[in-house]
């Protein structure tokens, strides 16, 4: 590997980038992961995120409004994850199934769509979030890499201790995990299990959808089909790297953000390698992952089982 990776301002850089990076993948991991913890596999991540991406680029180039950008993206992201709960809660269609189906439909609505929306014009371009101008940024190491970040980049990193002190410290956390390991013990109680599967499906797409909005506003200055870019799946794989804990699937999203920042600056400093060897880095990590974990199984007991009142 090339010196140049050493270089205090190159190591920087990519510390920068992984955090960056990282922002849109802790968002909808987190809320994936009380998706999961509440039973259902929502296989439809990438979905969500990119419906989330193209309804902020339809808002901010329309409007201009950032925030308004980003409440698009919530909503987006909530509707996908709103027929998955259909599916899978109300009308007990196989999960894998269910997911699977609402991302093709999500891949195909949004390229119809966006070429609707240019029509063969050129594509509106727009300013997105921009970094706060704070004296704390020049400083050396620090300032690059924490305070030249995107405040939604200091929200994402506060959403892993409030999801562990939803799920582990509340009440209402403690049902939601027994909703992926014995749902038929809340449903006795007089829980509504459907209700509450839904209510973590909408947190889980609101979260995504926030996610997509972060790589529009944060990433990009126009929409691309394919802008997420497999980064749904590689939520997916977190969560199940993670153990279904905030902390791991912290760890294993930092993993897949520093090799997809490696792999930005490897282009740009030209070790010698093909660049297509470090975009897959990411995705070859989550393969060999999985391979590694494969007999850890940490997942809820029931997570992706349909349930009927009265079978268990």
């Amino acid at each position: 590997m090339s010196a140049d990776l050493y270089d205090g301002a190159i190591v920087v850089s990519i510390l920068a980038a992984t955090l960056r990076t990282m922002t849109p993948l802790l968002f909808s991991a987190m809320g994936e992961l009380v998706t999961q913890r509440a039973g259902i596999w929502n296989m439809s991540v990438e979905g969500a995120m990119l419906s989330g991406a193209f309804a902020a680029y339809i808002a901010i180039a329309t409007t201009g409004s950032p925030v308004l950008a980003l409440l698009a993206a919530i909503f987006a992201g909530m509707m996908v994850s709103l027929l998955n709960a259909i599916l899978t809660a109300s009308l007990k269609v196989d999960h894998f199934v269910a997911g699977l189906a609402l991302n093709l439909l999500a891949a195909g609505l949004t390229l119809f769509w966006f070429r609707a929306f240019i029509s063969g014009r050129g594509q509106p371009t727009f300013d997105g979030l921009a970094p706060p101008d704070w004296a704390l940024a020049d400083l050396p190491v620090l300032g690059p890499i924490l305070f030249a970040q995107r405040p939604l980049t200091w929200l994402a990193f506060l959403c892993v201790p409030l999801v562990w002190f939803l799920l582990y410290r509340t009440r209402q956390g403690l049902e939601l995990r027994c909703l992926g390991e014995n749902p038929a013990v809340l449903d006795f109680k007089g829980v509504n299990v459907v209700a509450r599967q839904y209510a973590a499906s909408l947190f889980g797409g609101a979260m995504t959808g926030l996610g997509g909005g972060f790589l529009i506003l944060a990433f990009s200055d126009r929409f691309l089909p394919d802008i997420t870019a497999g980064r749904g799946w590689l939520v997916v794989v977190a969560i199940i790297a993670g153990g279904w804990r905030p902390l791991g699937v912290l760890a294993a999203v930092t993993v897949f953000a520093f090799l997809e920042a490696l792999a930005i600056h490897a282009q740009v400093l030209g070790l010698g390698l093909p660049h297509q060897l470090f975009l897959a880095a990411p995705y070859i990590a989550s393969l060999l992952l999985l391979t590694h974990l494969r007999h850890r199984d940490r997942q809820p007991a029931l997570l992706g089982e349909v349930y009927r009142r009265g079978e268990r």
